[in-house]
């Protein structure tokens, strides 16, 4: 179980977050839900250990918050930033070889060919595009790799943040799916970071509401999709 208490994150003088209080169960997808510059990148800086913080994050009963970056990884974490940051002038096989570091499994060891085969299976398009450089691909493919590369890295919990960013409708359906797939197949516990807030409460279990650094609302997915003031605020003319 992943959980926040009293959480408080500053860019210098600056509180971006205000005593977060959250929760993720083991095998559930939450989601974390709000306007531009409400908190929500901040929240999971802040959890992978980017940003100094206050407060306790904790994950398995164990004491985030004096860990790095490094070692947060090696406890099952791992993050897939906004953006696609994939290395683009490497190969799509040579990405995910990256994110084995953490174990350190030599790359043709037999559980390291497994793990390749389990992302492959997920990500079809990354198996035909093997030998192909990062920067020629797709935002979609990109996006893609960029997951696979983290489960190469074993994770417990998956931090997406903002994965439909830039993407077309059809390859954003698709890429859910996916993200549904690693949490009911794989087993992963996922929290998301989704400014498409439909999509992201229709495919969650949990979601919260975050505005100016503080949780506002929290509740079952399905919950909040029906409720008035969510439908107003972040769903418009796609609530139905």
């Amino acid at each position: 179980m992943l959980k926040t208490q009293d959480l408080h994150a500053y860019y210098g003088p600056i509180e971006a977050l205000k005593g977060i209080d959250i929760t993720v169960k083991e095998g559930q997808i939450a989601c974390l839900i709000g306007s531009n510059g409400a908190g929500k990148t901040t929240l999971l800086n802040a959890i992978s250990g980017m940003i100094k913080t206050t407060g306790s994050i904790s994950w398995a009963n164990r004491e985030l918050t004096k860990m790095s970056c490094t070692q947060i990884a090696k406890f099952g974490i791992m993050h897939v930033p906004s953006g696609r940051h994939v290395f683009p002038g490497l190969t799509v096989r040579e990405n995910l070889e990256v994110g084995t570091i953490n174990w350190r499994g030599p790359f043709g060891a037999p559980k390291f060919k497994e793990d390749l085969e389990t992302v492959y299976a997920l990500f079809p398009r990354l198996k035909e595009r093997e030998t192909q450089l990062a920067w020629s691909m797709s935002g979609g493919e990109q996006q893609m790799l960029a997951v696979g590369r983290a489960l190469m890295g074993r994770p417990k919990i998956l931090l997406l943040d903002e994965p439909s960013m830039g993407l077309a409708p059809v390859v954003v359906a698709e890429l859910f799916e996916k993200i549904v797939d690693i949490n009911r197949k794989l087993g992963v516990t996922i929290l998301l970071v989704e400014q498409n807030s439909k999509i992201a409460l229709k495919n969650s279990d949990y979601a919260y509401v975050i505005e100016e650094g503080k949780i506002t609302m929290e509740g079952e997915s399905i919950a909040l999709r029906d409720d008035p003031r969510i439908r107003q605020a972040y769903l418009g003319k796609f609530a139905k």
